[in-house]
C-alpha cells in the first residue's frame, strides 16, 4: 500500500483523524499491510499481543474457545475497524482468536514501534481513549442486556446491533446483513442455544420483522423490530 493511501485509510480512525500528514508519517513507517485468505488465523487466544489490525477490506471473526473447544463468537469486524481495541495499552496476551473470514486486506502496527511514538506524542493517547470508550460503553450496554432482557429481547436487539454494525441500509430503513451466521453462531453471540435462536427467527419473520433475500442473508426491518421490544 503506497504512502498516501496508507495515510488516507489510517486517517479514517479517530486516534489518527486529527494528525497532520508530517505526524502520520512515521505511524506509517512503521505500518505494515497484507492480504490473508479465508480461514487464516491472525492471531490465537492467549498468544502474546504483538500488534493491533486495522482492516482496510474483508471480515474477521472475533470469538473464543472453551475448555471443551466450543465456540463462542463475540464479533464480526469489517472494513474500518480495528482489533483489538486494548492492544496499544494492554500487556498480555490476545483475549480471544481471529480468524479470517473472507479474501482480507489488513494493515498491522506493532505495538512496541507505537509505544516508542507515544513518548514523543502523548496526545494521541487522548483520541485512543476516546476509542477505548466507545468499547466500553458497547461492553456494558451487553451486560445490560444479558440482566435486564429476556432471550428474544437479547436475539432481538442483537439482531439491531449486527444491522448497525453489519448490515447494508436499504430503503425504508431496511438493512441487509452483509455477512452470514448459522443460527448456532448467534446463539454463542449471546449465549443461548441453536434452537432457541432458530425458534425466534422463525417467529419474527412470521411477524414480518425480518425476511431473508434471494441469496439467504437476513434482511432487518429496523423501525419495525425495534419497536416489538420498545413499545
Amino acid at each position: 500500500m503506497k504512502n498516501n493511501v496508507m495515510q488516507e485509510f489510517l486517517k479514517q480512525f479517530t486516534i489518527f483523524k486529527n494528525l497532520s500528514p508530517s505526524e502520520m508519517e512515521p505511524i506509517i513507517d512503521i505500518a505494515n499491510s497484507r492480504k490473508y485468505k479465508p480461514g487464516k488465523i491472525v492471531f490465537m487466544q492467549h498468544e502474546p499481543i504483538t500488534d493491533v489490525f486495522f482492516i482496510q477490506s474483508g471480515k474477521v471473526k472475533i470469538y473464543k474457545t472453551d475448555y471443551d473447544g466450543r465456540e463462542q463468537l463475540f464479533r464480526v469486524l469489517q472494513q474500518d475497524d480495528m482489533f483489538p481495541h486494548q492492544g496499544f495499552f494492554r500487556k498480555g496476551n490476545y483475549p480471544a482468536h481471529a480468524e479470517i473470514m473472507e479474501e482480507t486486506v489488513l494493515v498491522n502496527i506493532p505495538i512496541l514501534s507505537f509505544e516508542n511514538f507515544l513518548l514523543t506524542n502523548p496526545q494521541i493517547c487522548i483520541k485512543m481513549f476516546e476509542v477505548l470508550g466507545e468499547i466500553i460503553v458497547d461492553l456494558q450496554n451487553r451486560l445490560e442486556e444479558k440482566i435486564l432482557y429476556s432471550v428474544y429481547d437479547q436475539i432481538v436487539l442483537l439482531l439491531l446491533r449486527l444491522a448497525r454494525d453489519n448490515g447494508e441500509l436499504m430503503a425504508d430503513n431496511i438493512y441487509r446483513l452483509s455477512i452470514s451466521l448459522t443460527n448456532g453462531e448467534l446463539a454463542n453471540m449471546i449465549g443461548s442455544s441453536r434452537e432457541t435462536v432458530s425458534r425466534t427467527l422463525t417467529k419474527l419473520k412470521n411477524q414480518e420483522l425480518i425476511s431473508q433475500d434471494i441469496h439467504g442473508f437476513l434482511m432487518i426491518y429496523y423501525d419495525q423490530l425495534e419497536a416489538s421490544i420498545f413499545t
